[in-house]
């Protein structure tokens, strides 16, 4: 029975609209989450099944191998020596260091390149002294001295293995496709429980997103490194551009928006690192989640005016407005007290038959994708289904964070780009915390502490009213708002959760 001091929210107009809005907003999740269903159909449909691997090319094509970078002195030299290991003719290779940084990273960069130019490496150092359009803009202008008819991307944390070139340029013998995306892994996914629950989001986004979008005829995007373009499908689809945060989505739909297909290949593994600490994971989720929105006011009207199938536009519209989610996520978090007081005198005969279907259709798909992604990676049903809880808490504890993102996106064009702190950690005692480059820190914490103790007094007010099935639920937005609020505020280095045990 709801408190008299609540009975305001029982009068019929109130509960009319709490209860449309409170319904409304979940039931939109759940066809978000109902399409993460559609993605797991479509890989077991059709993205399994191995691809062809072409013969060698009798003439291997002339590839430009171009490594942006910006204050990156401790996985910088890392890269370049991965580089220079290249398995491909020398003759044909050209590798551009794209360099805007600021601090010593420039001398070690220039150092390290004269060592492998006296080696015989075909590499250069091009510096600019702004770093104006940011990544986007390094590209650019790397590009305009190029002389590959391919171009391979790579961040300064990627580690490509030495046959990378080797797998990769052959399927561009297909003269239709534009772009080929491999399969990102992580070297530090063992490190902490944060990384490892960074690892099996990424896994879900290459292996069950990317594969079912590539193999059913979907668009789906390069992903900023780890790929080598066609340069002409770059120019034709009018270059890198920096008025989103995330030029290579705004790339890659321009791109396929002009006729090229995109291949993904999930058998070739790039090795790349993941922040250590939340709030540099925090500050590239918003940086992606920003970059994606403004790519959808950008692109979005232009794909559904297309002459493309309709599964192609329903695909890139759930794809490009996804990240919407996080703002309806918060507005169902503010609007889950009222409409317990207005269901717990009205509606509890029917809670089991309105809400649990919605619910389900909002969460057990994201535990169905992601144990799937798992399960790609060989790892059996059990253990697959173990990281689902984590997740989900960490999904919904991201809402806050990327809800601003959401909005910053929605009214802003580009922006500065942030990059991730990278550290060249890939062992669980090594220590990080030491070393320069610090994640900027945001004040979304006080909303996410102010979520922490809005759902707590929900869970009391839940028990005490005998809302037992409603207590999951409000303990799964609980749980996500208050682990990212303390792991917040916790001093540098600790915030990475519980230290993997070597």
């Amino acid at each position: 029975m709801v408190d008299p001091s609540w009975r305001w929210l029982l009068e019929p107009s109130w509960a009319l609209v709490i209860l449309a809005l409170y319904y409304l907003t979940l039931g939109i999740l759940a066809l978000y989450g109902l399409h993460r269903l559609l993605l797991v159909t479509l890989y077991w449909r059709h993205a399994r099944r191995p691809l062809e691997i072409p013969a060698e090319p009798e003439t291997w094509p002339r590839v430009t191998v171009q490594l942006p970078l910006y204050n990156e002195r401790y996985v910088a030299r890392r890269l370049l020596t991965a580089i220079a290991a290249l398995d491909y003719p020398r003759d044909r290779l050209e590798i551009q260091v794209l360099d805007d940084s600021t601090d010593d990273t420039r001398d070690l960069v220039a150092s390290q390149v004269d060592d492998l130019q006296r080696q015989g490496v075909p590499i250069v150092h091009l510096h600019r002294e702004n770093r104006e359009g940011f990544k986007a803009g390094a590209l650019a202008a790397g590009l305009e001295q190029a002389q590959g008819e391919l171009v391979a991307v790579f961040d300064a944390d990627f580690i490509p293995g030495a046959d990378f070139l080797r797998r990769t340029v052959p399927y561009f013998q297909d003269d239709g496709i534009g772009m080929v995306q491999t399969c990102w892994d992580h070297v530090n996914r063992e490190y902490s429980l944060l990384t490892q629950a960074q690892a099996v989001l990424l896994d879900g986004h290459f292996l069950v997103e990317h594969a079912a979008r590539h193999r059913s005829g979907r668009f789906f995007n390069f992903n900023g490194t780890g790929g080598v373009w066609r340069r002409q499908t770059i120019e034709e689809a009018g270059g890198w551009q920096h008025d989103t945060l995330t030029e290579d989505l705004d790339l890659s739909y321009r791109a396929q928006l002009a006729g090229w297909r995109f291949l993904f290949l999930p058998e070739v593994k790039t090795p790349s690192e993941l922040p250590m600490d939340v709030h540099g994971f925090k500050n590239q989720q918003h940086r992606w989640t920003k970059g994606s929105v403004q790519t959808a006011r950008k692109l979005l009207w232009r794909i559904l005016r297309s002459r493309l199938p309709w599964t192609v536009k329903t695909e890139a519209f759930v794809h490009l407005s996804a990240n919407f989610s996080y703002l309806l996520m918060i507005f169902l978090s503010l609007l889950v007290f009222p409409a317990m007081a207005v269901r717990g005198d009205r509606l509890d005969a029917s809670l089991p038959w309105i809400d649990l279907p919605l619910l389900i259709g909002a969460t057990g798909s994201v535990l169905l994708f992601y144990a799937v992604s798992q399960r790609a990676r060989g790892k059996s049903w059990l253990s697959s289904f173990a990281w689902v809880p984590i997740l989900m808490g960490l999904g919904i504890g991201l809402s806050v964070n990327n809800c601003r993102a959401v909005l910053e996106g929605m009214v802003e064009r580009g922006g500065t780009f942030v990059r991730t702190p990278k550290y060249s950690i890939v062992d669980s005692q090594q220590r990080w915390q030491d070393l320069a480059y610090r994640a900027r820190k945001n004040l979304s914490f006080l909303l996410e502490g102010f979520l922490t103790l809005y759902l707590a007094l929900c869970l009391l007010l839940a028990a005490a009213w005998q809302m037992w099935l409603a207590l999951p639920f409000l303990y799964l937005f609980f749980h996500g708002y208050g682990t990212m609020f303390l792991l917040s505020l916790l001093p540098r280095g600790h915030g990475s959760w519980i230290r993997a045990q070597s």
